[in-house]
């Protein structure tokens, strides 16, 4: 997963989220697969895990579309918490930066 914060930050809004999956999955019914089992999962978790002002893009893996549902689902709420995780330090070394210039 990747995620980050657009660039003009005047604007609010809700988190935005993407999904991709190669050729290198397999055909098309793979990746299709792929695709909709991270959106199931996104549909679950978006409320408690995405914070606002973040785009977040989900890249499918080897074996998303065959993992049991239950461990797709704590893999991507974990990734969601370590770019989250990312982004509030970033956040705050933003503001540390911003309040000695001033």
């Amino acid at each position: 997963m990747q995620a980050a914060q657009p660039l003009s930050g005047a604007d609010s809004h809700p988190a935005r989220i993407g999904f991709t999956a190669t050729k290198r999955l397999g055909k098309a019914n793979v990746r299709n697969r792929t695709k909709r089992r991270l959106r199931a999962i996104v549909r679950e978790i978006y409320a408690l895990q995405a914070l606002p002002n973040v785009d977040y893009v989900l890249v499918g893996r080897h074996g998303t579309y065959c993992c049991p549902f239950e461990d797709l689902k704590s893999d991507v709420v974990r990734a969601f918490k370590k770019a989250n995780k990312e982004i509030s330090s970033r956040q705050e070394e933003n503001a540390e930066t911003a309040s000695v210039t001033d």
